[in-house]
C-alpha cells in the first residue's frame, strides 16, 4: 500500500490534527456566506464572486425583475436562518457523505448570525478524504447573489432544486493530489444555500468520482433546503 505523499501527509495525520484544522465564514457584512479553507486544510480553495452592485436587481436582457425580487411574500419567508445549522442535516447523511466525521459537525463563525449560518464536516477514513459544508443566507441581496455564485467549474441548472438551483464541478491538484469539488447553490425566496463537497483517494492521489461528488452534494443541498421549513 503506498504511503500519503509527505506534504499531505504532514498536514492530515494523525488524523486529530485534520479534524483540528479550522474553518471560517467570510465576516465582512456584504460578503458571501462562503467557508473558507484554513491554511492547514487540503480543501481546494474557492473563488469568492464579487459583491453585487448596488441598486434593484435586473435581468440583464429584458430589465424584468429577477425571480423571487419585488415579492413582498418571498422576501419576508425567512427571516433568519437556522440556527442550529449543523442539525439540519440527518445523521445518516453525514455519515454516507463524511465517512468517520462526527455527526454534531463544526459550526462556521459569522459577524451577523441573523443573516448567515453554516456547518461544516471533514474526515479521513483509511486514505479517502471527504468534506462537506453547508451555509445559509438570508440577507436581502440573496437571490441577487444565486444567479452568479458558483464555484470554480461550469455550472448547470438543476430543475426543482428550491425557486433556482444549479451545480458546478471542479478538479484541483495540489502536490499531484487530484481533489473533485462540487458546489451547489440553491435559492428559495429569500434563501440561499450555498454547499460544497469535496475528496479525494491520497493512495492513488485520484480524485473522487465525479458521480458520487456531484449526487452527494445534490443530497445535501435537498435535506439543507428540506430544512428552512422546519
Amino acid at each position: 500500500m503506498r504511503s500519503l505523499p509527505l506534504t499531505l501527509g504532514a498536514r492530515l495525520l494523525p488524523v486529530a490534527v485534520l479534524a483540528a484544522a479550522g474553518v471560517a465564514m467570510t465576516t465582512t457584512p456584504d460578503s458571501e456566506a462562503r467557508p473558507k479553507p484554513s491554511a492547514h486544510s487540503p480543501r481546494p480553495s474557492t473563488s469568492a464572486p464579487s459583491a453585487p452592485s448596488s441598486g434593484a436587481p435586473v435581468d440583464g436582457s429584458s430589465g424584468a425583475p429577477v425571480d423571487g425580487q419585488g415579492d413582498d411574500t418571498a422576501a419576508a419567508r425567512y427571516p433568519k436562518p437556522p440556527a442550529k445549522p449543523c442539525a439540519t442535516l440527518p445523521a445518516g447523511t453525514v455519515k454516507d457523505l463524511v465517512p468517520g466525521a462526527p455527526a454534531a459537525g463544526t459550526v462556521l463563525t459569522t459577524s451577523d448570525a441573523t443573516r448567515r449560518s453554516g456547518c461544516s464536516w471533514h474526515a479521513l477514513s483509511g486514505f479517502d478524504y471527504r468534506w462537506l459544508d453547508i451555509t445559509y443566507d438570508v440577507s436581502a441581496a440573496a437571490a441577487t447573489r444565486a444567479r452568479s455564485e458558483q464555484g470554480d467549474g461550469p455550472s448547470t441548472s438543476v430543475p426543482g432544486l428550491g425557486d433556482q438551483g444549479s451545480v458546478s464541478l471542479n478538479v484541483t491538484t495540489d502536490d499531484k493530489q487530484r481533489i473533485r469539488e462540487a458546489v451547489v447553490v440553491a435559492r428559495r425566496a429569500n434563501a440561499v444555500v450555498t454547499v460544497t463537497y469535496n475528496g479525494g483517494d491520497f493512495e492513488t492521489q485520484e480524485a473522487a468520482g465525479t458521480d458520487e461528488i456531484r449526487q452527494g452534494a445534490l443530497t445535501a443541498a435537498k435535506k439543507a433546503l428540506s430544512a428552512l421549513d422546519g
